[in-house]
């Protein structure tokens, strides 16, 4: 059963249909439209340099230039910086059928040239030419730039992949020490919504979003701010065989595991590299397996997944086609454990060595997660009593404390007791560093999935595979919902 402290009843993460239930107020029709457009639209000339900056892929481009000069020429008067600064990301086509009509809402609701379709303007084309037109505007004086700049905040429009997308390229303005880092605002549009969640945005698109849509925006513009972890994960494997990796990983050149912690038996002369940051869960095993074939069943026949209900619908039955519940996933019962072709190494709570964790035998799934919600609002590392807390070595878990929580599945039934919060998963670990080796076998692939993005993970029997996981160095600023 759970440890001390797990919740004991069903339920007790809101569902979709409650989150939905609890979205319909009218608290949104108290903000006057006008007023409320007023306060967050920028000044024309503003606005317009920065499309021109995104469209010429170019700050420096004489469109921009004439704006400028334009704005401040002999008479012009000086322009006022809004109240609450704000530019909207919207992935149009999450969300099924509500995706166009929320863009087009928010247009009305600020100027049409804040409101970025991700699939015309990416993410990080705002933050390489839009934002740097700002930025060049503010260091020749213009005191309406500056202000822009420095009160501005981002709302997102997605799930939690469109979400970390925008978050991994507003975390490359650390590197540059463009500071401060506009803190982000989400309107949930995806299935699981758990980033959302975390920060108390809800779950599912709200059933009267026309009106509270009003309200969401004012609570980007006032909320409290709040810190999110990430994390940087590199694969390096033999190379040979390509890796059909997700959008969320990306190959690099070949880049060498931490020296502080030695590799046992002889490297391959060459290694192929990929490297990706994820903000909620990186997992392997058989639930990365059903995830993998999920999407791409969806992908070949996308008219069966038209909405968060019908792809949990059809997430489930595909879970027991693949073994999860029912047929066992290798020919020999002693081979389904992930014990079998994985090591764990890691950095314990307060410890700065590596030492190696135990992979219990019976663990068909290993989880890393670094928010408080998983799997559309679920808790399964558990809220756990200060006894059992100090047993374990572990602390209170939080998405800004540094460290990541390590838990496995047994197998589907387990799963879903554990989603169903009647216990709790398998603690494995609490952890600031890992590093999984992964080798072959009779296994000649594994599967993985990060942050919802699933990929097959070849392996070899005469060489490791090694998944090495640190913290970002600089967290993500959010806006919390409440």
């Amino acid at each position: 059963m759970g440890s001390p402290g797990t919740p004991t009843r069903v339920g007790s993460a809101r569902s979709s249909v409650v989150d939905s239930i609890r979205g319909f107020t009218l608290s949104g029709v108290r903000i006057p439209k006008e007023e409320l457009r007023k306060k967050i639209t920028f000044p024309e000339y503003l606005r317009l340099a920065m499309r021109a900056a995104i469209q010429a892929k170019d700050a420096e481009a004489s469109a921009v230039s004439r704006l400028y000069e334009s704005a401040h020429a002999e008479g012009a008067g000086p322009a006022l910086p809004p109240v609450y600064p704000m530019v909207v990301f919207i992935n149009s086509k999450s969300g099924g059928r509500h995706g166009p009509e929320l863009k087009a809402r928010l247009q009305e609701l600020m100027a049409e040239e804040q409101v970025f379709d991700l699939s015309n303007v990416k993410p990080h084309e705002f933050v390489e030419y839009g934002l740097y037109c700002l930025e060049k505007f503010a260091s020749l004086g213009d005191t309406c730039a500056q202000e822009t700049r420095k009160k501005l905040r981002i709302v997102v429009a997605g799930g939690d992949g469109t979400v970390g997308w925008v978050l991994g390229c507003l975390g490359e303005l650390n590197k540059l020490n463009r500071l401060p880092i506009p803190a982000t605002g989400v309107i949930p549009l995806g299935t699981g919504n758990d980033l959302s969640r975390s920060f108390h945005w809800g779950g599912s698109f709200p059933f009267n979003w026309k009106s509270s849509i009003k309200r969401t925006l004012d609570k980007v513009a006032n909320g409290p701010l709040a810190h999110l972890d990430s994390w940087h994960v590199l694969i390096s494997m033999p190379s040979g065989e390509d890796l059909i990796a997700p959008y969320s990983l990306k190959a690099t050149e070949e880049t060498p595991l931490d020296l502080e912690l030695e590799v046992e038996g002889e490297l391959p002369e060459r290694m192929s590299c990929y490297q990706g940051v994820f903000y909620n869960y990186f997992s392997l095993g058989m639930d990365a397996q059903v995830a993998y074939g999920f999407h791409h069943l969806r992908n070949e026949k996308p008219y069966l997944a038209q909405g968060p209900i019908s792809n949990k619908l059809i997430y489930s039955g595909y879970s027991c086609k693949q073994g999860w519940f029912f047929t066992p996933c290798s020919s020999n019962p002693g081979l389904r454990s992930l014990k079998n072709i994985l090591r764990i190494y890691a950095k314990k709570v307060n410890c700065s060595k590596w030492e190696q964790i135990p992979v219990p035998s019976s663990v068909r799934s290993v989880v890393v997660l670094n928010l408080p919600s998983y799997g559309s609002g679920r808790n399964p590392w558990g809220h756990l009593k200060p006894d059992y807390l100090e047993k374990r070595g572990f602390v209170e878990a939080h998405a800004d404390d540094g460290l990541l929580e390590i838990f496995g599945f047994k197998h589907g039934w387990h799963a879903s007791m554990v989603m169903a919060e009647l216990i709790s998963a398998k603690h494995i670990a609490q952890v600031s560093d890992i590093r999984f080796e992964l080798r072959g076998g009779e296994w000649s692939k594994a599967y993985m999935q990060m942050d919802g993005e699933p990929w097959k993970q070849p392996m070899y029997e005469e060489f490791s595979t090694f998944v090495e996981i640190k913290r970002v160095p600089h967290k993500s600023v959010m806006v919390k919902g409440d």
